[in-house]
């Protein structure tokens, strides 16, 4: 049954009017049928300004609710984006659960931005959570939707794979130099630091250049995991002190993790071992943020850099304006050589990633990433950060990881 008629855009709801809302929102504008027709934040004024920044774009009448379960009740919402913060997701999708099985809500569809949550406990839960509404669900991984990744894996796998055999060896990297808000850089609200942050998405990346095409990820069996953190910049006096200054966190006294480097061994449907090699960062100051993608094979190899631009800007030392994010997300400079993204939402993979998810739930159709790929992106995870706490790789079959908190997150 599906949720929407085809004939009809569906109408979704914003959970979140942060900076990831936003970057979704402005995908949206490259996504046919699809409207935009309430938001709900704890901020008035952020959610207010969500709401003109839709009619900005005229993506739809959208309405600025004053609470969840408002929104949840609109009359006109199809499927809801929750876009809020980690911290924050568990509790949303126990309120929709509650709205859903109540009657208060009808809505037939959610979509959870990455990672799904802070535990693969919650993970669990968050999966029971909406399996037991009866609701559609998508896991938000933009990078599996980036035209370069759709494409390059399209082409290793019809031409080099038939001949040469299968890839076994995908690699991700993603850098840039701190997140935006202060609750990223916080172990306890975020979870982790860069590798839950960031490495949820190299991970399923990888995991994805893997897989066959047309095949479940899970053809892929997790086997082992391997990885190294360690806080290389922000720990550091002159950092930590602006650190404090500008996110009023104190890096003096409990730092997260700034670098990650994780490898996450899997068994193919032959009984040979593929490899995920991942590394993420916060301390990379380069233009802005870095994403490096690589597959290999017997006689082949992928690359991707998406800072290797055919758009660039020089600006000499004569010209100076306002520090800003307006040529590449995380920018860190407006003087010299400047690779410019002249559409990051769908270099990163957004627009292709919610065109897919609206169109999945207006035929009322599983999408290609569930909540069942978001909980085993946090299975990974953990299994990365139990390896760096104890020094040793972690073999999967040895270990339950169910209940298993990372050091930083743990209550102080």
């Amino acid at each position: 049954m599906t949720i929407a008629s085809e004939r009809r855009p569906l109408r979704i709801g914003f959970i979140g009017s942060g900076f990831i809302a936003h970057f979704h929102l402005r995908s949206l504008t490259g996504v046919r049928n699809v409207e935009v027709v309430g938001v709900y934040s704890p901020t008035p004024a952020k959610r207010e300004a969500f709401a003109e920044a839709v009619a900005v774009l005229d993506l739809g009448d959208c309405t600025a609710h004053d609470s969840l379960e408002a929104l949840l009740a609109n009359p006109r919402l199809d499927a809801v984006w929750i876009l809020s913060p980690n911290h924050t997701r568990l509790a949303v999708m126990e309120t929709i659960t509650t709205e859903v099985k109540a009657g208060r809500s009808g809505i037939g569809a959610v979509a959870c931005e990455k990672p799904l949550a802070r535990t693969l406990a919650d993970a669990r839960k968050m999966l029971a959570l909406v399996e037991e509404a009866g609701l559609l669900h998508g896991y938000l991984e933009n990078q599996l939707f980036a035209t370069a990744v759709q494409r390059g894996k399209e082409i290793v796998w019809r031409r080099a794979a038939p001949n040469a055999g299968r890839p076994y060896l995908a690699r991700a990297a993603e850098e840039h130099s701190g997140p935006h808000e202060p609750w990223f850089w916080q172990g306890e609200m975020q979870g982790g630091g860069v590798l839950l942050d960031m490495m949820c998405h190299s991970v399923e990346v990888g995991r994805f250049m893997l897989t066959a095409p047309g095949a479940e990820r899970s053809t892929l069996t997790f086997k082992s995991a391997s990885a190294s953190v360690a806080t290389l910049k922000w720990s550091q006096p002159r950092y930590a002190a602006d650190l404090k200054a500008r996110m009023g966190v104190d890096y003096t006294r409990r730092p997260a993790e700034d670098f990650a480097r994780g490898l996450l061994t899997f068994i193919d449907e032959d009984g040979r071992e593929v490899i995920v090699e991942a590394t993420t960062s916060w301390a990379y100051v380069g233009p802005g943020l870095r994403i490096v993608l690589e597959l290999l094979g017997p006689e082949y190899a992928m690359e991707y850099s998406t800072l290797n631009t055919g758009l660039k800007v020089f600006l000499s030392r004569q010209v100076s304006g306002d520090e800003g994010e307006d040529l590449v997300e995380k920018q860190n400079a407006e003087q010299g050589l400047m690779p410019v993204l002249e559409d990051e939402a769908g270099i990163y993979g957004y627009t292709d990633a919610n065109r897919h998810m609206i169109e999945a739930f207006r035929r009322g159709e599983a999408p290609m990433e569930t909540f069942h790929d978001g909980v085993a992106v946090v299975e990974m995870l953990m299994a990365l950060y139990k390896s760096a706490e104890l020094g040793q790789v972690i073999e999967i079959a040895d270990h339950d990881l169910t209940n298993y908190v990372p050091e930083v997150a743990r209550p102080r």
